[in-house]
């Protein structure tokens, strides 16, 4: 990691729509070539009747970032993402606010500590489904698989198994369709809703699928409720998401209707599986070109845990863990772009910004800056060793950053190291055949083939 250095104070125009169409099939080629052509200067986008910048140094990133009355999440990802999600924790304003402040408290240092023991559990069942594929050599599809892994901590560790395996399932597959299905309004953001575009009937069946299954699981909790058949305030009941959502009040003392209800155990939903199965996905595609780094982390899980099952004592062990994780969410953010509307005149770099006007910023781009990383496109988990150093604050932000960083970004990495040591101290796991590594433009970042992960027995 290199010191920082001057911020460029000029402004590239480039047209998006020109470099889109040398690229049709390859969007994210496109995005990465004006990143790469731009170098951390201010790029101003033409997207057709659309004004947007892209801001990509970590200076830049931070002024937007620190100025949510400035810079709103408003627009463009926010539109469709909040007709998945709604408007609380995946919107802004009073909303968002309060549902944070519910949420704060579970997903606080001292509240994840309490949550660890139950996710080492969670993480060993899930496994244990594996040792049928380790017995017969048939292999596992990586993504889902990961996916169904952090589907069984998120309902153990958030919804007291108040959500049904396959309900989870079919609620994780409908979230998945639905944040994939995106890229294409992603793509086109000045296109109106009233014109149809490829996707849009699969976005409305994913809603529904969504729909069906929450709001009978907040009506059956208040049902229970009125009832007095629900469960004594335990610690369970303390995290059980449908129970906090259901039992809040709004600004007047009222219940929370449905549909914010059913917005914010959605967004919980979203944010506790899709970025971490993701993240955990791309890692063993990395370890599959970089077996010397996989070696490592197979003898430490083999080291830390043994023949013993998870625990969270374990954790301070995993060192070279959590830096190969460190690094793939480095190359491969989960959240590659973060758009906000500007809602007030403000100047960058000199250059005059009116409401209206659509800043990108995107992790995928800024953790390639040559000027704060050593050889950027390489995997090097050394560079997040204890010992070494960190480059701007603002020049690493894989779960986002301000006011509106992931709350659950410390329970996702804990989580994900538990998994890798879990998947490592039990088997072998490697690609059952080699892939291109590349990248599929939509909400999350996720591969655009569907690799295939081997289970062979540990020696």
């Amino acid at each position: 990691m290199t010191a920082p250095v001057a911020v460029p104070n000029d402004v590239v125009k480039v047209s998006a729509l020109r470099a889109l169409a040398r690229l049709p099939h390859r969007p994210l080629r496109a995005f990465e070539t004006i990143g790469r052509e731009c170098n951390g200067a201010l790029a101003e986008l033409s997207l057709g009747p659309t004004r947007a910048y892209l801001a990509t140094h970590p200076e830049h990133v931070q002024q937007v970032l620190v100025d949510n009355d400035t810079y709103r999440r408003e627009g463009m990802l926010w539109k469709e993402l909040q007709r998945l999600e709604g408007n609380g924790l995946a919107g802004e304003g009073p909303l968002w606010r309060r549902s944070r402040r519910m949420v704060h408290p579970l997903l606080s240092a001292r509240g994840v500590r309490a949550l660890l023991a139950t996710t080492a559990a969670a993480v060993d069942e899930a496994l244990d489904g594996l040792a049928e594929h380790s017995r017969t050599g048939r292999p596992v599809t990586l993504l889902p698989e990961m996916t169904r892994i952090t589907h069984r901590v998120l309902i153990r560790a958030f919804f007291s198994d108040r959500i049904s395996i396959p309900d989870a399932d079919r609620l994780g597959h409908a979230i998945s369709q639905g944040l994939r299905i995106i890229r294409w309004r992603l793509l086109m953001p000045f296109v109106s809703h009233a014109i149809p575009l490829p996707g849009d009937r699969t976005f409305r069946r994913a809603v529904e699928t969504i729909d069906a299954i929450v709001y009978p699981l907040i009506r059956a909790y208040r049902a229970g409720a009125t009832t007095g058949d629900q469960p004594a305030d335990d610690r369970s009941q303390r995290t059980d998401l449908v129970a906090m959502f259901a039992n809040a009040v709004d600004e007047a003392g009222q219940p929370l209707d449905e549909k914010r209800v059913r917005d914010d155990v959605v967004a919980m939903f979203v944010a506790g599986t899709e970025a971490t199965a993701t993240t955990l996905t791309w890692l063993f595609l990395l370890l599959d070109r970089h077996p010397e780094v996989a070696a490592g982390v197979a003898a430490e899980a083999r080291e830390v845990v043994g023949d013993g099952p998870l625990h969270p004592d374990q954790l301070p062990g995993l060192v070279r863990t959590r830096m190969a994780l460190e690094e793939t969410l480095r190359l491969y953010p989960a959240g590659w772009l973060i758009p906000r509307r500007v809602a007030r005149p403000t100047t960058i770099s000199g250059v005059n910004l009116s409401p209206g006007d659509t800043i990108l910023l995107s992790p995928y781009l800024t953790h390639r800056l040559p000027a704060f990383w050593d050889r950027p496109h390489e995997f090097r988990p050394e560079r997040f060793a204890p010992e070494q150093g960190r480059p701007h604050k603002f020049a690493y932000l894989p779960f986002g950053a301000g006011a509106h960083q992931c709350l659950g970004n410390h329970f996702a990495l804990l989580e994900s190291q538990l998994a890798v040591a879990g998947l490592f101290s039990r088997f072998r796991p490697r690609l059952a055949e080699p892939i291109p590594i590349e990248p599929r433009m939509a909400a999350i970042l996720q591969p655009r083939s569907r690799p295939l992960l081997a289970l062979e027995p540990r020696r």
